[in-house]
């Protein structure tokens, strides 16, 4: 497979981002992050 391949297949997927679904919109790296460490501490 070639990178413009690759490039292709992945733009007519879906992004995987159900792991953001319960951030507000406009939260800033801080936010996320706090998120996406909160997440991996309940697992």
């Amino acid at each position: 497979m070639t990178n413009a391949t690759a490039t292709h297949d992945a733009e007519d997927e879906e992004p995987d981002d159900d792991h953001l679904a319960d951030i507000e919109e406009g939260a800033g790296c801080t936010e996320i992050w706090e998120h996406l460490s909160e997440q991996r501490d309940e697992d």
